[in-house]
């Protein structure tokens, strides 16, 4: 299992859009800036500590350390003793009118680094960079927190909950449409291929999202056919931060709604 340890101050500083304290030129009089530090602190007040900063590429020089960005955090239960997986904190932020900044809760999966983002199941919270921003923070940053037990429990609902092939199928069919235009066709068999010793053990739903979402994110293992040009193509990794989150948050959504519908009979089992 691997172990992670938050970034340090002095890695901080290797990210100077943490430290932006000047917007774009291109946004009003009205905006304020949400300083990315002081939701740092805010929130290593309550035990959560930075352990990645991903920063989208921009073409124009502009923008530069203004642009789209995501840190995860993840709680000091945790760094302390990790578990296979573990509930992190999420916050998206810019200074470009380019994203709001938005806090949400998501999954680290130690056996692959794979980091799964909730849906709908669980709130996301987004606060325009206008108005009094600072109480609304810290509401958004206490309710948001509460949700780790939440969540863990759900990750062991999913853990215990087995399909069937037609339902992986079903799964895997569902989630073409994350990554792939209507005009390309792919096998959805291709999505189900685990890379993992892990993912070979069972075929629970945690199991299958996760096998999944590393074929979606990842590159170079889905082929297929341009419906409209009739050339064959390879997947590419995501890189941009905007649809590596929608691809998570849909696989989650579809995830829970099987779990909705499955739900009387994993009940039915256990009784």
């Amino acid at each position: 299992m691997s172990k992670l340890l938050p970034l340090s101050a002095t890695e901080l500083m290797n990210y100077p859009v943490l430290h932006t304290t000047v917007p774009h030129d291109d946004v009003s009089d009205k905006y304020s800036l949400i300083s990315n530090i002081d939701i740092i602190n805010e929130l290593k007040s309550y035990n959560w500590h930075v352990t990645s900063v991903q920063v989208a590429g921009v073409k124009d020089e502009s923008r530069q350390d203004k642009q789209v960005h995501c840190v995860r955090l993840r709680h000091f239960d945790d760094l302390i003793a990790p578990q296979e997986s573990a509930v992190e904190l999420l916050f998206f932020n810019s200074f470009d009118r380019s994203k709001a900044f938005t806090i949400s809760v998501g999954i680290y999966r130690f056996s692959c680094a794979n980091g799964l983002v909730v849906g709908e199941t669980f709130d996301s919270y987004k606060l325009r960079h206008i108005g009094d921003l600072q109480n609304n923070l810290d509401e958004i940053i206490q309710k948001i927190t509460e949700f780790k037990p939440k969540l863990e429990q759900k990750i062991r609902n999913f853990s215990s909950l087995m399909l069937s092939q037609q339902e992986m199928q079903t799964y895997a069919k569902l989630a073409i449409p994350l990554k792939f235009a209507p005009h390309l066709e792919v096998d959805y068999k291709q999505l189900l291929v685990p890379h993992r010793e892990a993912d070979m053990q069972d075929t629970s739903l945690y199991t299958v999202l996760n096998i999944i979402q590393e074929n979606l994110i990842r590159a170079n293992n889905i082929t297929g056919v341009n419906k409209e040009t009739g050339r064959k193509f390879t997947s590419r990794e995501i890189t941009s931060i905007s649809k590596d989150y929608e691809i998570n948050v849909g696989l989650f959504d579809l995830a829970e709604r099987i779990y909705q519908i499955k739900q009387p009979e994993a009940q039915a089992l256990v009784a």
